[in-house]
């Protein structure tokens, strides 16, 4: 990991859930593809993940994106989502928080009422539009990459809970999505870490128990995450998804509602042109529009539409001194979670 520029962020969250974007200064990253270059962090290279997502210039609750040049002709940028854990293909509020820092930031020129901007992930590309006014991004839709099923109802072995239904989806990355009684929890403010303990116990049983990989894609064969499901009274779906190493998304969560909405298809209760909104932890709210058909492989899959706003708090500048003891960041079980021993070069 060498650069010799500082690194210029635009502080953005969506909903509550921060989403920095790397604006300048990060190293090139090798890769024909998005998608290799995904890869190229999670196999080959992970020093500047580990950089800006761990302590001190960071903390848990929180993803930082990175813009790269896009690497096909029809996109106005790339980018890769960076975690506590690893690179991921996608995120619909990091894709929200990235729109917003291109187009009120100027590297993508606005256009008010609407601008549309391209989106290289590597999943594939997101097709986003803004609705613009005064210089600002009062909302963001997303034409996210096709959602599809692997598994409806499958049956996961637990010593905690015993059997528990899990549906299997991908919605720009791969979720299991618990419907929330199971675990004798609900999804309220008051549960967070005890909803944040259950998905990450869950999602190692998970990995043992439920192989994916898509079939498109290489490089995306996990379940990233667990996100938790409720019902409200109002027909809105309560969403919390669970992240490495052990916390819970403040936002609605674009690329699990897409999940829930290929779910929703496939059981009959949702058809093309039908909306649900997706509702947070902490209320924020996502809708999550099907605006299409599609197969991927062959799999019958949905095409979702994700909107939501992010909003700018402000520009932040780090850098990397020769003497600095952590060049590779730390991070702590008191503030990370349990699962901390598990971050690749972590100290406890």
């Amino acid at each position: 990991m060498k650069w010799d520029r500082s690194i210029q962020l635009a502080l953005v969250h969506c909903q509550g859930e921060i989403g920095k974007v790397v604006l300048a200064g990060a190293p090139e990253i090798p890769g024909a593809t998005m998608a290799d270059k995904m890869n190229h962090i999670n196999q080959v290279d992970d020093g500047f993940r580990r950089f800006v997502t761990s302590e001190p210039r960071a903390g848990v609750a929180m993803s930082v994106n990175l813009l790269v040049e896009p690497t096909r002709p029809d996109a106005d940028a790339g980018f890769i989502v960076l975690q506590a854990d690893r690179a991921h293909p996608m995120s619909g509020s990091n894709c929200i928080c990235v729109v917003t820092a291109l187009l009120e930031t100027g590297r993508v020129p606005m256009v008010e009422p609407q601008t549309v901007v391209r989106l290289d992930t590597p999943a594939g590309l997101i097709t986003a539009t803004a609705r613009c006014e005064g210089g600002r991004c009062l909302s963001v839709s997303l034409d996210n990459v096709p959602a599809f099923v692997e598994a409806l109802d499958r049956i996961v072995d637990t010593p905690r809970w015993g059997p528990i239904r899990v549906d299997v989806a991908f919605g720009g990355v791969y979720y299991a999505i618990v419907d929330v009684e199971q675990v004798g929890l609900a999804i309220d403010p008051r549960h967070a870490r005890e909803l944040a303990e259950a998905g990450i116990e869950l999602k190692a049983l998970l990995a043992r128990q439920v192989s994916v990989q898509h079939p498109e894609v290489p490089g995306i064969d996990e379940i990233a995450y667990v996100m938790f499901r409720g019902r409200e009274a109002d027909g809105a779906v309560r969403t919390c998804t669970t992240l490495q190493p052990g916390r819970v998304d403040r936002s609605p969560c674009g690329t699990g509602s897409s999940a829930n909405l290929a779910v929703l298809h496939a059981r009959g209760e949702v058809k093309v042109g039908d909306a649900r909104r997706s509702r947070s932890i902490i209320g924020g709210e996502f809708t999550a529009e099907a605006i299409g058909e599609t197969t991927v492989a062959g799999r019958p899959a949905v095409l979702p539409r994700i909107t939501g706003r992010g909003w700018i708090y402000g520009m932040e500048e780090l850098r990397l001194d020769a003497d600095d003891p952590f060049p590779a960041g730390f991070a702590l079980s008191d503030t990370w979670g349990p699962q901390v021993g598990e971050l690749n070069g972590t100290r406890e």
